[in-house]
Protein backbone atom coordinates (compact mmCIF):
# COMPACT_ATOMS: atom_id res chain seq x y z
CA UNK A 1 0.00 0.00 0.00
CA UNK A 2 1.46 3.13 -0.86
CA UNK A 3 -1.28 5.74 0.11
CA UNK A 4 -1.54 9.36 -1.32
CA UNK A 5 2.32 10.74 -2.24
CA UNK A 6 3.84 7.86 0.27
CA UNK A 7 4.04 9.07 3.87
CA UNK A 8 4.73 7.53 7.12
CA UNK A 9 3.18 4.88 8.62
CA UNK A 10 3.80 5.18 12.57
CA UNK A 11 4.30 2.72 15.28
CA UNK A 12 5.17 1.91 18.59
CA UNK A 13 7.76 -1.36 18.70
CA UNK A 14 8.77 -2.16 21.79
CA UNK A 15 12.22 -3.92 21.42
CA UNK A 16 14.16 -6.05 23.21
CA UNK A 17 18.02 -5.26 21.33
CA UNK A 18 20.40 -7.39 23.33
CA UNK A 19 23.85 -7.28 23.88
CA UNK A 20 24.86 -10.43 21.69
CA UNK A 21 21.96 -8.53 18.65
CA UNK A 22 19.17 -10.15 19.26
CA UNK A 23 15.63 -9.00 18.89
CA UNK A 24 11.80 -9.61 19.41
CA UNK A 25 9.22 -6.81 18.79
CA UNK A 26 6.05 -6.13 19.21
CA UNK A 27 3.77 -3.87 17.27
CA UNK A 28 1.85 -2.02 19.93
CA UNK A 29 0.25 0.88 18.52
CA UNK A 30 -2.27 1.37 15.24
CA UNK A 31 -0.58 2.39 11.88
CA UNK A 32 -1.38 6.63 11.11
CA UNK A 33 -0.75 8.25 8.38
CA UNK A 34 0.74 11.16 8.54
CA UNK A 35 1.28 14.25 5.33
CA UNK A 36 4.32 13.79 3.94
CA UNK A 37 4.96 12.70 0.16
CA UNK A 38 7.39 11.13 -1.79
CA UNK A 39 8.87 7.14 -1.45
CA UNK A 40 6.92 5.60 1.92
CA UNK A 41 8.39 5.87 5.29
CA UNK A 42 7.91 3.72 8.29
CA UNK A 43 8.09 5.01 11.93
CA UNK A 44 9.16 3.12 14.70
CA UNK A 45 9.69 3.90 18.52
CA UNK A 46 11.84 1.75 20.35
CA UNK A 47 13.80 0.83 23.10
CA UNK A 48 17.72 -0.42 22.70
CA UNK A 49 19.23 -2.00 25.51
CA UNK A 50 22.61 0.14 26.40
CA UNK A 51 25.49 -0.92 28.44
CA UNK A 52 25.17 -1.84 32.10
CA UNK A 53 21.57 -3.07 31.96
CA UNK A 54 20.55 0.58 30.79
CA UNK A 55 17.65 0.90 28.25
CA UNK A 56 17.52 3.84 25.70
CA UNK A 57 14.52 4.59 23.81
CA UNK A 58 14.40 5.75 20.13
CA UNK A 59 12.81 6.33 17.10
CA UNK A 60 13.47 4.56 14.04
CA UNK A 61 12.82 6.60 10.60
CA UNK A 62 13.08 4.11 7.34
CA UNK A 63 11.75 3.47 3.64
CA UNK A 64 9.13 1.22 3.18
CA UNK A 65 10.80 -2.33 1.80
CA UNK A 66 13.47 -5.06 2.57
CA UNK A 67 16.66 -2.79 1.69
CA UNK A 68 19.46 -3.34 2.08
CA UNK A 69 19.58 0.23 3.51
CA UNK A 70 22.45 2.74 4.63
CA UNK A 71 22.00 3.71 8.06
CA UNK A 72 22.36 7.11 9.66
CA UNK A 73 22.49 7.25 13.71
CA UNK A 74 20.99 11.07 14.27
CA UNK A 75 21.89 12.29 17.43
CA UNK A 76 20.25 15.26 19.05
CA UNK A 77 21.52 18.61 20.70
CA UNK A 78 21.14 19.23 25.04
CA UNK A 79 19.15 21.90 26.61
CA UNK A 80 19.79 23.79 29.43
CA UNK A 81 18.11 22.58 31.69
CA UNK A 82 16.75 19.88 33.32
CA UNK A 83 12.76 20.43 31.81
CA UNK A 84 13.56 20.99 28.66
CA UNK A 85 16.10 17.83 28.46
CA UNK A 86 12.70 15.81 29.78
CA UNK A 87 10.89 17.42 27.07
CA UNK A 88 13.50 16.11 24.42
CA UNK A 89 12.13 14.33 21.31
CA UNK A 90 13.02 13.09 17.95
CA UNK A 91 9.66 14.80 16.60
CA UNK A 92 12.62 18.01 16.83
CA UNK A 93 14.79 16.10 14.04
CA UNK A 94 12.03 14.07 12.51
CA UNK A 95 11.97 16.55 9.11
CA UNK A 96 15.77 16.15 8.88
CA UNK A 97 15.42 12.59 9.14
CA UNK A 98 12.87 11.68 6.59
CA UNK A 99 15.44 14.07 4.48
CA UNK A 100 18.06 10.96 4.72
CA UNK A 101 15.09 8.14 4.93
CA UNK A 102 14.08 9.30 1.65
CA UNK A 103 17.20 8.95 0.01
CA UNK A 104 17.91 5.48 1.30
CA UNK A 105 18.36 5.72 4.85
CA UNK A 106 17.50 4.13 8.00
CA UNK A 107 17.69 7.19 10.50
CA UNK A 108 17.80 5.80 14.33
CA UNK A 109 17.15 8.93 16.84
CA UNK A 110 18.31 7.65 19.93
CA UNK A 111 17.64 9.56 23.33
CA UNK A 112 20.29 9.42 25.63
CA UNK A 113 20.46 9.21 29.36
CA UNK A 114 18.75 12.26 31.15
CA UNK A 115 16.89 13.15 27.91
CA UNK A 116 12.82 12.40 27.04
CA UNK A 117 12.03 8.58 27.16
CA UNK A 118 15.16 7.61 28.48
CA UNK A 119 14.98 9.68 31.70
CA UNK A 120 17.21 9.09 34.18
CA UNK A 121 20.01 11.18 35.30
CA UNK A 122 21.89 13.29 32.28
CA UNK A 123 24.99 11.23 32.29
CA UNK A 124 26.79 13.76 29.71
CA UNK A 125 27.22 16.97 32.41
CA UNK A 126 31.14 17.90 31.78
CA UNK A 127 30.99 20.05 35.33
CA UNK A 128 31.61 24.05 35.65
CA UNK A 129 32.35 26.09 32.53
CA UNK A 130 35.50 27.06 34.81
CA UNK A 131 37.14 23.41 34.46
CA UNK A 132 34.85 21.44 32.24
CA UNK A 133 35.36 17.81 31.39
CA UNK A 134 34.26 17.45 28.22
CA UNK A 135 36.58 14.05 27.52
CA UNK A 136 34.67 12.08 30.09
CA UNK A 137 30.99 13.72 29.38
CA UNK A 138 31.93 12.68 25.47
CA UNK A 139 32.79 9.61 26.14
CA UNK A 140 29.79 8.71 28.22
CA UNK A 141 27.44 10.17 25.87
CA UNK A 142 29.19 8.17 23.34
CA UNK A 143 28.33 4.84 24.96
CA UNK A 144 24.53 5.63 24.27
CA UNK A 145 25.02 6.39 20.47
CA UNK A 146 27.04 3.43 20.39
CA UNK A 147 24.05 1.40 21.65
CA UNK A 148 22.46 2.91 18.90
CA UNK A 149 24.99 2.15 16.31
CA UNK A 150 25.50 -1.54 16.82
CA UNK A 151 21.53 -1.74 17.23
CA UNK A 152 21.33 -0.26 13.80
CA UNK A 153 23.70 -2.42 12.69
CA UNK A 154 21.71 -5.54 13.74
CA UNK A 155 18.78 -4.38 11.42
CA UNK A 156 17.54 -7.13 8.77
CA UNK A 157 17.56 -4.11 6.52
CA UNK A 158 20.28 -2.52 6.97
CA UNK A 159 23.84 -2.69 4.94
CA UNK A 160 26.04 -2.46 8.46
CA UNK A 161 28.70 -0.93 6.07
CA UNK A 162 26.94 2.06 4.91
CA UNK A 163 26.76 4.31 8.28
CA UNK A 164 26.24 7.29 8.96
CA UNK A 165 27.01 9.50 11.86
CA UNK A 166 25.32 12.85 12.28
CA UNK A 167 23.70 15.16 14.94
CA UNK A 168 23.05 18.74 15.91
CA UNK A 169 24.96 20.91 18.27
CA UNK A 170 25.98 18.79 21.42
CA UNK A 171 25.05 15.84 19.00
CA UNK A 172 27.36 17.23 16.27
CA UNK A 173 30.07 16.82 18.98
CA UNK A 174 29.01 13.03 20.16
CA UNK A 175 29.33 12.33 16.64
CA UNK A 176 32.64 13.11 16.08
CA UNK A 177 34.18 12.03 19.39
CA UNK A 178 32.32 8.87 18.81
CA UNK A 179 33.76 8.44 15.27
CA UNK A 180 37.13 9.20 16.64
CA UNK A 181 37.52 7.20 19.83
CA UNK A 182 35.29 4.36 18.78
CA UNK A 183 36.35 3.71 15.25
CA UNK A 184 32.88 2.10 14.28
CA UNK A 185 32.71 -0.57 11.63
CA UNK A 186 31.27 0.24 9.28
CA UNK A 187 30.97 4.33 9.08
CA UNK A 188 31.33 5.67 6.46
CA UNK A 189 31.16 9.87 7.28
CA UNK A 190 30.07 11.73 9.76
CA UNK A 191 28.01 15.10 9.33
CA UNK A 192 28.17 17.44 12.11
CA UNK A 193 25.68 20.52 12.64
CA UNK A 194 26.75 23.48 14.78
CA UNK A 195 28.50 20.87 16.63
CA UNK A 196 30.15 21.97 20.34
CA UNK A 197 29.62 22.92 23.72
CA UNK A 198 29.31 25.33 26.30
CA UNK A 199 27.35 28.02 24.07
CA UNK A 200 25.16 30.31 25.90
CA UNK A 201 23.13 32.38 23.07
CA UNK A 202 21.45 35.09 25.76
CA UNK A 203 24.70 35.36 27.96
CA UNK A 204 27.58 35.68 25.44
CA UNK A 205 25.79 35.05 21.64
CA UNK A 206 28.52 33.57 19.96
CA UNK A 207 31.14 32.60 22.76
CA UNK A 208 30.84 30.06 24.44
CA UNK A 209 32.19 29.29 27.91
CA UNK A 210 35.01 26.85 27.40
CA UNK A 211 36.71 27.26 23.94
CA UNK A 212 39.89 25.65 24.47
CA UNK A 213 38.76 22.81 26.22
CA UNK A 214 36.52 21.84 23.37
CA UNK A 215 39.66 22.28 20.50
CA UNK A 216 41.97 20.10 22.96
CA UNK A 217 38.89 17.51 22.32
CA UNK A 218 38.85 18.43 18.69
CA UNK A 219 42.62 18.21 18.60
CA UNK A 220 42.56 14.69 20.05
CA UNK A 221 39.93 13.43 17.22
CA UNK A 222 41.64 14.52 14.30
CA UNK A 223 44.88 12.75 15.10
CA UNK A 224 42.02 9.51 15.51
CA UNK A 225 39.14 9.84 13.07
CA UNK A 226 39.37 7.52 10.17
CA UNK A 227 36.29 9.02 7.49
CA UNK A 228 35.35 12.02 6.17
CA UNK A 229 33.71 14.44 8.12
CA UNK A 230 31.26 17.42 7.21
CA UNK A 231 31.50 20.41 9.63
CA UNK A 232 28.40 22.64 9.23
CA UNK A 233 27.38 26.21 10.50
CA UNK A 234 25.73 29.49 10.06
CA UNK A 235 26.75 33.00 9.88
CA UNK A 236 24.56 33.70 12.46
CA UNK A 237 24.72 30.83 14.95
CA UNK A 238 24.51 32.45 18.82
CA UNK A 239 26.05 29.54 20.19
CA UNK A 240 29.58 29.42 18.32
CA UNK A 241 29.95 32.18 16.05
CA UNK A 242 32.28 31.47 12.82
CA UNK A 243 34.93 32.67 14.21
CA UNK A 244 34.85 30.01 17.21
CA UNK A 245 33.84 27.14 14.65
CA UNK A 246 36.45 28.00 12.58
CA UNK A 247 39.37 27.58 15.21
CA UNK A 248 37.32 24.44 15.98
CA UNK A 249 37.67 23.59 12.81
CA UNK A 250 41.24 24.27 12.13
CA UNK A 251 42.15 22.23 15.34
CA UNK A 252 40.69 19.32 14.34
CA UNK A 253 41.85 19.41 10.90
CA UNK A 254 45.46 19.89 11.91
CA UNK A 255 45.83 16.31 13.25
CA UNK A 256 45.17 14.74 9.86
CA UNK A 257 41.50 14.62 9.92
CA UNK A 258 39.73 14.19 6.51
CA UNK A 259 36.88 17.23 7.14
CA UNK A 260 35.08 19.98 5.07
CA UNK A 261 33.78 22.98 6.59
CA UNK A 262 30.91 24.96 5.40
CA UNK A 263 29.08 28.10 6.09
CA UNK A 264 26.07 28.81 5.41
CA UNK A 265 24.62 32.79 4.67
CA UNK A 266 22.54 33.93 8.29
CA UNK A 267 19.48 31.88 8.89
CA UNK A 268 16.50 33.12 11.08
CA UNK A 269 17.01 34.48 14.48
CA UNK A 270 19.62 31.89 15.34
CA UNK A 271 21.47 30.19 12.26
CA UNK A 272 21.95 26.93 15.36
CA UNK A 273 18.99 25.74 14.25
CA UNK A 274 19.33 25.76 10.48
CA UNK A 275 19.36 21.98 10.36
CA UNK A 276 16.17 21.32 12.39
CA UNK A 277 13.87 23.82 10.51
CA UNK A 278 12.03 23.04 6.95
CA UNK A 279 13.32 26.13 5.46
CA UNK A 280 16.95 25.55 6.67
CA UNK A 281 17.34 22.24 4.22
CA UNK A 282 17.89 24.49 1.22
CA UNK A 283 20.95 25.08 2.60
CA UNK A 284 22.32 22.31 4.38
CA UNK A 285 20.98 19.29 1.89
CA UNK A 286 23.20 20.75 -1.74
CA UNK A 287 25.95 20.98 0.68
CA UNK A 288 25.32 17.16 2.31
CA UNK A 289 24.72 16.14 -1.30
CA UNK A 290 27.85 17.38 -2.56
CA UNK A 291 30.21 16.58 0.69
CA UNK A 292 28.75 12.63 0.09
CA UNK A 293 29.42 12.63 -3.31
CA UNK A 294 32.73 13.23 -3.10
CA UNK A 295 33.38 11.10 -0.81
CA UNK A 296 31.85 8.16 -2.65
CA UNK A 297 28.79 7.89 -0.32
CA UNK A 298 25.13 7.09 -1.90
CA UNK A 299 22.25 9.91 -1.50
CA UNK A 300 19.92 9.76 -3.90
CA UNK A 301 15.77 10.08 -3.61
CA UNK A 302 14.62 6.64 -3.95
CA UNK A 303 11.89 8.07 -6.33
CA UNK A 304 14.33 9.88 -8.33
CA UNK A 305 14.26 7.53 -11.28
CA UNK A 306 9.95 6.93 -11.11
CA UNK A 307 8.85 8.41 -14.11
CA UNK A 308 5.71 9.13 -12.32
CA UNK A 309 7.43 11.49 -9.85
CA UNK A 310 9.17 13.52 -12.92
CA UNK A 311 7.06 16.30 -12.97
CA UNK A 312 7.58 17.24 -9.42
CA UNK A 313 10.62 16.48 -8.83
CA UNK A 314 12.73 17.96 -11.75
CA UNK A 315 13.55 21.80 -10.65
CA UNK A 316 14.35 22.68 -14.26
CA UNK A 317 10.96 22.53 -15.19
CA UNK A 318 9.52 25.38 -12.56
CA UNK A 319 8.41 27.90 -14.87
CA UNK A 320 10.16 31.66 -14.58
CA UNK A 321 12.24 31.17 -11.87
CA UNK A 322 15.96 31.82 -11.97
CA UNK A 323 17.22 32.78 -8.69
CA UNK A 324 18.94 30.41 -6.04
CA UNK A 325 16.53 31.79 -3.48
CA UNK A 326 13.57 30.34 -5.66
CA UNK A 327 15.23 27.11 -6.50
CA UNK A 328 16.45 26.33 -2.43
CA UNK A 329 12.80 27.32 -1.91
CA UNK A 330 11.33 24.61 -4.09
CA UNK A 331 13.72 21.95 -3.11
CA UNK A 332 12.87 22.89 0.95
CA UNK A 333 8.62 22.60 -0.73
CA UNK A 334 9.52 19.24 -2.14
CA UNK A 335 11.09 17.80 1.77
CA UNK A 336 8.81 19.70 3.50
CA UNK A 337 5.21 17.81 5.21
CA UNK A 338 1.90 18.65 3.87
CA UNK A 339 -0.44 20.15 3.43
CA UNK A 340 2.47 22.35 1.28
CA UNK A 341 2.03 24.46 -1.92
CA UNK A 342 4.60 26.27 -4.53
CA UNK A 343 3.76 29.43 -5.99
CA UNK A 344 5.77 31.27 -8.70
CA UNK A 345 4.79 34.59 -10.69
CA UNK A 346 5.92 35.83 -13.74
CA UNK A 347 8.64 38.34 -13.47
CA UNK A 348 10.64 35.29 -11.13
CA UNK A 349 9.79 36.08 -7.59
CA UNK A 350 8.06 33.05 -5.40
CA UNK A 351 6.41 31.38 -2.37
CA UNK A 352 6.86 28.58 -0.28
CA UNK A 353 4.34 26.97 2.55
CA UNK A 354 4.32 23.60 3.93
CA UNK A 355 2.83 21.65 7.15
CA UNK A 356 0.14 24.33 7.22
CA UNK A 357 -3.35 24.19 6.55
CA UNK A 358 -3.59 26.79 4.49
CA UNK A 359 -0.43 26.45 2.75
CA UNK A 360 -1.78 27.49 -0.67
CA UNK A 361 -3.07 30.92 0.59
CA UNK A 362 0.59 31.36 2.41
CA UNK A 363 2.46 30.69 -0.48
CA UNK A 364 0.18 33.06 -2.58
CA UNK A 365 0.82 35.73 0.10
CA UNK A 366 4.55 34.99 0.08
CA UNK A 367 4.87 35.13 -3.60
CA UNK A 368 2.63 38.80 -3.94
CA UNK A 369 4.49 40.08 -1.13
CA UNK A 370 7.68 40.18 -3.55
CA UNK A 371 6.46 39.80 -6.76
CA UNK A 372 5.86 42.74 -9.57
CA UNK A 373 3.81 40.30 -11.82
CA UNK A 374 0.83 38.22 -10.55
CA UNK A 375 1.63 35.05 -8.76
CA UNK A 376 0.36 31.16 -9.49
CA UNK A 377 0.19 28.30 -7.39
CA UNK A 378 3.12 25.60 -9.16
CA UNK A 379 2.56 22.63 -7.23
CA UNK A 380 0.16 21.72 -4.09
CA UNK A 381 1.19 18.50 -1.86
CA UNK A 382 2.17 15.99 -4.55
CA UNK A 383 1.29 17.27 -7.99
CA UNK A 384 2.48 20.04 -10.29
CA UNK A 385 -1.03 22.09 -11.08
CA UNK A 386 0.94 24.41 -13.11
CA UNK A 387 -1.22 23.82 -16.83
CA UNK A 388 2.16 23.22 -18.97
CA UNK A 389 0.05 24.37 -22.30
CA UNK A 390 0.24 27.94 -20.95
CA UNK A 391 3.43 27.95 -18.71
CA UNK A 392 4.54 31.63 -18.39
CA UNK A 393 1.36 32.87 -19.10
CA UNK A 394 -0.38 32.67 -16.18
CA UNK A 395 -2.68 29.16 -16.52
CA UNK A 396 -3.23 27.26 -13.80
CA UNK A 397 -5.89 23.96 -12.89
CA UNK A 398 -6.85 23.04 -9.81
CA UNK A 399 -5.05 19.92 -8.42
CA UNK A 400 -8.04 16.26 -8.61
Amino acid sequence: MRGQGGGIVRALVVLCALMAGLAAARVAMAQEEHPYYGPRLIEERVRIAAPNNRVIAATVLRPEGQGPFGAVVLNHGVSASARERARESSDLLINAAAVFARRGYVVVMPLRRGFGATGGEMAEDPGSCANPDYFGAEARAAEDVMAAYDYARTLPYVDGNRMILAGQSAGGMVSLFTAGTRNPQGLVAVLSFAAGRGGDPDATPGVPCAVEPVARVLDSLGRNIRVPVLLHYSENDLFFSPKISRTWYERFVAGGAKAEYALQPAFGKDGHYIFGDTLGVRYWLPTVEDFLAKNGVTFARLDSADPDRAPLLALDRVPNIKSDACKGLYRAFLESPGPRAYAVSQDGRCGFAGGLPDARDVAMRQCSNVAKGGCLLYAVDDAVIWKESVAGQGGAIAPR
